[in-house]
């Protein structure tokens, strides 16, 4: 599978999770809980999960949106970095999948 594949494929998700994450950055990041050092949270979901970074992208107030995902377990985390460094866990779960869907062709209904 192609990286331009990749990417397209994991779109979606992104996109959706940019949606939530646009509505509750500032609550998450209020809640401690769920939040920490970037460098922290990574290694605790490369170490604790074998998670590692599928997607990025640019969300609301600069935030970065990032998916983590495990290819072994199908587990799946998305976080939110602010500008200010902070590393929030916005949503996980279980079932990942890489997906290999065409845009539909221009004439088409979606």
């Amino acid at each position: 599978m192609t990286r331009k594949n990749k990417i397209l494929q994991l779109a979606g998700l992104t996109l959706a999770a940019a949606t939530l994450i646009a509505t509750t950055t500032d609550a998450l990041a209020q809640n401690a809980r769920n939040c920490g050092p970037r460098e922290t949270v990574v290694n605790r979901l490369a170490e604790g999960y074998g998670e590692s970074r599928q997607s990025i992208g640019l969300g609301a107030n600069n935030a970065v949106v990032e998916v983590f995902a495990s290819a072994e377990t199908g587990s799946w985390t998305i976080t939110v970095t602010t500008p200010s460094g902070m590393t929030c866990l916005v949503a996980s779960g279980q079932s990942f999948e890489e997906l290999a869907e065409a845009l539909p062709a221009k004439s088409e209904d979606a």
